[in-house]
């Protein structure tokens, strides 16, 4: 039982100002592991206060950027050092199959601030330009105080897209836990205490959505970062937008794997078992839209099917285990809804179905659904777990305009013996993403949607510059 009665904000463990708490629940016990302060309107207002107070009056945001990352590189060391820990306490609180966790929960997070770290040197955070009136002096300046709320589905790792920049940029940064997954940010508040981050450069306090909405539209917040529902981000879109406050958006997603008719079939198949079913299913960039050609498309519904009927399905701290339980009763429930959505839209499920593998914890069968039309709901609608649909093509074009049939665009992967013509096909696709024989996100490269899927860009140089404003200082010849 891990149980926290503080929170950290002024670089401080303080007493929250109500008495409600969230309990933690293993998804796969449906057994209370954790409690932590239920944070309310008035330990917002605390933590905007205190990096308020850090960015309008300590140290941070005046600091050289090098003089930054060498702090977050410590922070850095830190986190390298114990990533088992972290792995292990995702694992606990979210139910990430525990070899996901050690490289999607830990190791991704750590190489991305890592990445920030060492770009801050290279970065262009001054330039002169020859103006047409005389020379100026354009300059990068840290946006402000940051707002940033992550989900729980890999809560490390949406946090660090917006952390490691922030505040490798100067800023300084209140950020939101999700209520199914709080107990990783006390982790994390230890190791940057620990580092030395300057008191109130970085706060936390968990709580629900009424609380979150509160610090999307306090007026002491600068920006606001966000992964979550689309719906969640429209919300958020449009108090920013009423404020005129700037917003990073992070959405939902239900990319679109193309299988090519050169295809290497096994291979492919072996490498949905990342970019499809990566972390139960409960990503937003899962390839849950498999495109056949019709003339493989039984070839391909056989091997997916038995792939999937193969999975081991279990207590996610067992090492040999591939799809753990979804994070919440609800969710179950709602995953298992589409599920009988498909039935009755008269999809063919061909592997999984209704019968849960376990009687106790909320796991789902993985599931794969042929004869599939894209206009069905399974098609259009994020499911959030490790449910699949194979959708017939007819050739080239037509996959191409099945992908784009969306109304999301975050990711996409293109599945082919012939990369260079892969790639081609990939360009073709309207979405933030799209891999060829795999799909993974690089730190070094930026990471977002279009359509529904969101709007800006998290990692790369352009996930530090979304947290910049830029100043430009003419001056005479």
């Amino acid at each position: 039982m891990r149980e926290h009665d503080r929170l950290f904000i002024g670089g401080e463990w303080t007493a929250p100002a109500g008495t409600g708490t969230i309990d933690v629940i293993s998804p796969h016990t449906e057994e209370v592991v954790g409690r932590v302060p239920d944070g309310t309107e008035a330990d917002m207002d605390r933590a905007v206060q205190a990096a308020r107070r850090a960015f309008d009056h300590g140290p941070w945001p005046r600091m050289a950027p090098a003089e930054r990352a060498e702090v977050l590189g410590r922070l850095s060391a830190i986190y390298a050092e114990r990533q088992q820990q972290m792995a292990d306490l995702v694992t606990e609180e979210m139910g990430s199959p525990i070899l996901f966790s050690i490289f999607g929960q830990a190791a991704l997070p750590q190489m991305v601030l890592q990445y920030y770290v060492d770009l801050a040197e290279d970065f262009a955070w001054e330039d002169e330009r020859p103006g047409m009136l005389g020379p100026v002096t354009v300059t990068r300046e840290p946006v402000g105080v940051v707002a940033a709320i992550y989900p729980w589905n890999v809560p490390q790792f949406t946090l660090m897209l917006k952390l490691a920049p922030a505040l490798v940029a100067g800023c300084t940064v209140v950020a939101k836990p999700s209520p199914e997954a709080p107990l990783d940010a006390y982790l994390l508040a230890e190791w940057a205490k620990e580092a030395g981050v300057p008191d109130g450069v970085l706060n936390f306090v968990p709580a629900g959505r009424e609380v979150g909405a509160y610090l999307v539209a306090h007026p002491g917040v600068d920006k606001v970062a966000f992964t979550g529902s689309t719906a969640a981000g429209r919300s958020i879109g449009e108090t920013c937008g009423r404020l005129l406050r700037p917003a990073t958006l992070e959405l939902g997603g239900k990319s679109a794997a193309i299988i090519l008719e050169d295809a290497d079939l096994a291979t492919t198949i072996e490498g949905f078992k990342m970019a499809s079913l990566m972390n139960n299913g409960e990503a937003c960039a899962a390839q849950t839209r498999i495109l056949a050609p019709r003339s493989r498309y039984d070839e391909v519904a056989g091997a997916l099917g038995a792939m999937v009927s193969a999975l081991a399905v279990g207590d996610p701290a067992d090492y040999g285990t591939e799809i753990g339980p979804l994070v919440a009763r609800r969710q179950q429930e709602r995953v298992e809804n589409y599920i009988r959505i498909g039935q009755d839209e008269g999809a063919k499920i061909i592997a999984g179905g209704l019968n849960r593998p376990h009687d106790r914890g909320w796991y789902v069968a993985p599931t794969v659904f042929a004869d599939v039309a894209n206009d069905m709901r399974i098609a259009r609608e994020e499911i959030f777990g490790p449910v699949l649909v194979l959708i017939p093509y007819e050739d080239e074009d037509d996959a191409v305009r099945i992908a784009n049939d969306s109304d999301y665009g975050l990711g996409g992967s293109v599945w082919t013996s012939d990369v260079p013509h892969g790639v081609e096909v990939a360009r073709r696709i309207r979405t933030g993403s799209c891999g060829v024989n795999l799909y993974v996100l690089d730190p070094n490269t930026p990471f977002g949607g279009y359509k529904d899927s969101g709007l800006g860009r998290e990692l790369g140089p352009e996930g530090l510059t979304a947290y910049l404003e830029h100043k430009a200082i003419p001056r005479p010849h």
